[in-house]
């Protein structure tokens, strides 16, 4: 049973996966055998995390803004002349520029957030297409978020992203599903990252939802990793369009 959450021979790329929850996943999947793709548009923290990684197996730094087209295509060339091919794709690189309600947000705000969040994702996925298919063999995961499912007076714009990714990957999965290429997504709850802190570092919303949550603490970027190692696992291999929601327990109660 142990194999079932083998990725041994696998590749990897993890996007925005120098810190918090792209970081644990990557090194996750470095334990557990794969060859790993760090990458996050900040070239010096790219490469700081490959030589932390670098003793958990093979690791390769390659730094892009997941939001430009041009440099999404540098990844995947520079994935494939490193390790010949590429098996697994996490979008999780992510931003959400604004915090406050959505009818005071500027346009060009909400355009940047619907670019790097939903497009920039589709472009990636575009970019290895085709070489999975041409194996019958890939994987696909797509980064969501509880607040996909809620309505929000503090972070509407992003919500409203992290729902279309949820779409996203059920389309996806019916138009690469004929090809043995699996689509799904994770929805984490409240984690404590940097990308978060302004929601965990706010006692006014933090602390009704922890006195929620059945589990009575905010999600670790550790806590979400193991979804990822299952998603790209053969443990996974009749699952697809699927979201699976990562959150303490928090949206099970009314």
């Amino acid at each position: 049973m142990s194999n079932l959450f083998d990725l041994s021979g696998k590749v990897a790329i993890v996007t925005g996966s120098t810190k918090g929850i792209g970081k644990a996943i990557a090194t996750a999947y470095a334990d557990h055998g794969a060859k790993v793709v760090i990458t996050s548009r900040d070239a010096g923290r790219c490469e700081a995390t490959r030589a932390e990684l670098a003793a958990r197996g093979e690791v390769v730094a390659i730094p892009a803004n997941a939001s430009r087209k041009a440099e999404l295509e540098t990844l995947v060339a520079g994935t494939r002349k490193a390790f010949g091919r590429v098996d697994i794709v996490v979008c999780n690189a992510a931003v959400n520029p604004y915090y406050g309600p959505s009818l005071a947000m500027p346009d060009a705000t909400f355009e940047k957030l619907m670019n790097a969040n939903i497009l920039a994702n589709i472009w990636l996925v575009q970019m290895v297409a085709e070489e999975m298919k041409a194996r019958r063999d890939g994987t696909i995961i797509l980064m969501s978020s509880i607040g996909g499912a809620f309505g929000t007076d503090v972070i509407g714009a992003y919500a409203v992203s992290k729902a279309a990714v949820r779409q996203v990957a059920r389309n996806l999965a019916v138009e690469l599903g004929p090809d043995n290429i699996r689509v799904n997504c994770i929805a984490p709850g409240l984690v404590k990252t940097d990308f978060a802190r302004a929601l965990w570092e706010d006692p006014s919303y933090v602390e009704p939802r922890l006195k929620r949550t059945p589990l009575r603490r905010l999600g670790e970027p550790g806590d979400i990793a193991g979804a990822a190692v299952f998603l790209a696992s053969p443990a996974a291999a009749w699952m697809t369009g699927q979201t699976i929601t990562v959150d303490g327990g928090a949206t099970v109660v009314v």
